[in-house]
């Protein structure tokens, strides 16, 4: 018997995954993010396949991540986790900073922030699990962080398909 429902109680946290690419630059919600070890300090993201972060992933081999405050609006969630950067300028209007490794550092509605450089990169059929060394880390802002739990009871949020949570 599998219950898929029995991996929503499996807790998670609400993240902004941003990288970029020629001109362009891009961020998802993601909600599988985790330290792997402190020495050295390695992060790892599962991102689906089909998402254009994870192209630019790929070809930069850098990433970024922004705790997101429980202060985070709708707004920005529904940007970043709901539309296509392919087709969008995600962050047009937000407040960001460029990274000296070109990444984007969100500087709203975020708590810490991590640059992160690509070590490894696993495919998991509709995902990609990388894993990269953190060279960058900054807390931003006091708060407290928005967890997946608290989008869905409190937020009234809703999963995108692609997420590794998803089920139908």
């Amino acid at each position: 018997m599998m219950d898929k429902n029995a991996f929503r109680l499996i807790s998670y946290g609400m993240y902004l995954v941003s990288s970029y690419g020629p001109g362009k630059l891009n961020g998802q919600i993601a909600t599988t993010v985790f330290q792997v070890t402190s020495e050295p300090p390695l992060m790892a993201v599962s991102l689906n396949c089909q998402n254009y972060t994870n192209e630019l992933i790929k070809k930069s081999q850098k990433f970024s991540i922004a705790v997101l405050s429980q202060e985070t609006p709708l707004t920005l969630i529904g940007t970043f986790g709901f539309k296509c950067g392919r087709q969008v300028d995600k962050f047009s209007g937000m407040k960001y900073e460029a990274c000296p490794s070109g990444n984007p550092k969100l500087l709203e509605y975020s708590l810490a922030h991590f640059d992160v450089e690509v070590t490894q990169t696993v495919e998991l059929s509709s995902h990609t699990l990388f894993i990269g060394k953190v060279v960058e880390s900054q807390i931003l802002a006091q708060g407290q962080p928005m967890t997946y739990e608290y989008y869905h009871k409190i937020k009234g949020g809703k999963i995108q398909q692609n997420a590794p949570s998803y089920v139908k």
